[in-house]
């Protein structure tokens, strides 16, 4: 099995490779692609291509459906980077309350003065700033992250409101979440003192923050972004930046808007950027990769359906689908164990064989719908 690697990819991850898998510098010699941030919406896979992997959780440098067409299942690797992120955006909040970088502006502007430790107690005060301690965070976003800062921040004092509209989600990250409010976006706009956004980029968030939502915020009010630039209207931003709405805008996604506005402190996107994060999400996409070629599962799956039927026993039968599953699935074969899913346009069915009939590989890639078809 050949992999490419689009991206610098961890060797802790590559490790796990089994060892008859193989690197390959052409990306059209390989079965497989690990990926980080490179931007692939230009990129045309070969027909052989089964996978494409995210060493990440964002997944906006890919072309989901266009791969969905193919039968390119992509993965992602939620939560492997949260920790990383989470004492990121700490971090940031504490740049936006500190006048941290002023300060450190000042030494490097004074280290030629002799007297530079007397000078520095008149010239601090232009630095002063507040604490966290008692503030009101409000999270936007209380998935693998957003719940991993609601629960830093409580523990440093800090009051905490959240919006998530996914049951599911808030039930997952009960213990994380059980000092924060779920509130609606107008009471989390009303009350917070700061504001982070823990969301994934698509048609529905994309500048989320706007005019509108700024104008329910209270005056001074700080937007950290360690998530994506799109999530934040730069142009209204600049206006309420301007206005005092906003005190500061703390990001890890400057463009060329923001990296040249007043009261925006930018990070060259360091959100992920740890050794223990590459690790750790490398090794996820790997093993997912891995599982996915050898059993036919899919964890983690962003643009088809996520099933699992463990380890391969004798043989089995992946089917992806675009549409609904054909009904003829189902009696083509005597399955010994199958399971079956849908996820927005996306189908997958995963079938345990004793053995697979000569020609069913061709009759399911003739049923309609169907992309791609694997014996395994």
């Amino acid at each position: 099995m050949r992999i490419h690697c689009l991206n610098k990819i961890s060797p802790v991850g590559l490790k796990r490779l089994p060892a008859d898998y193989q690197l390959v510098d052409n990306i059209n010699d390989s079965e497989a692609v690990l990926v980080r941030s490179a931007a692939m919406h230009e990129i045309e896979l070969p027909a052989h291509t089964l996978a494409v992997a995210r060493a990440g959780a964002g997944v906006n440098n890919i072309p989901l459906d266009k791969y969905a067409d193919k039968g390119v299942v992509v993965f992602n690797t939620p939560g492997a980077n949260a920790n990383a992120v989470k004492e990121l955006t700490i971090a940031m909040m504490l740049l936006a309350a500190r006048d941290i970088r002023g300060s450190l502006e000042w030494v490097k502007d004074n280290k030629a003065d002799p007297e530079i430790n007397k000078t520095m107690e008149k010239a601090k005060s232009a630095f002063a700033g507040t604490e966290i301690l008692g503030k009101t965070l409000g999270v936007i976003g209380c998935g693998a992250i957003g719940a991993l800062v609601a629960d830093a921040a409580s523990k440093l004092g800090m009051r905490v409101l959240g919006v998530e509209p996914s049951e599911k989600t808030l039930e997952r990250y009960a213990d994380l979440l059980k000092e924060t409010k779920i509130v609606s976006y107008d009471e989390l706009f009303k009350e917070a003192d700061y504001i982070t956004i823990h969301v994934p980029l698509m048609d529905a968030t994309r500048g989320l923050l706007n005019k509108e939502a700024f104008g329910k915020m209270k005056d001074g009010v700080v937007i950290i972004n360690a998530a994506r630039d799109a999530l934040v209207n730069d142009d209204d931003l600049k206006e309420a930046l301007d206005s005092g709405k906003v005190r500061k805008y703390v990001t890890d996604f400057p463009n060329a808007k923001t990296a040249n506005m007043d009261k925006v402190v930018a990070i060259s996107h360091l959100g992920a950027s740890t050794e223990e994060a590459e690790d750790n999400c490398a090794s996820m996409a790997v093993d997912q990769v891995v599982n996915y070629i050898e059993n036919g599962n899919l964890i983690n799956s962003v643009n088809f359906p996520s099933v699992d039927l463990g380890k391969k026993i004798d043989h089995r039968v992946l089917v992806l689908a675009r549409g609904e599953l054909p009904t003829e699935l189902l009696s083509l074969a005597k399955w010994d164990k199958l399971a079956t899913a849908t996820k927005g346009n996306s189908a997958v069915l995963l079938a345990e064989i004793k053995e697979i009939p000569e020609g069913l590989e061709n009759k399911i890639k003739a049923l309609s719908g169907v992309v791609r078809v694997r014996a395994l």
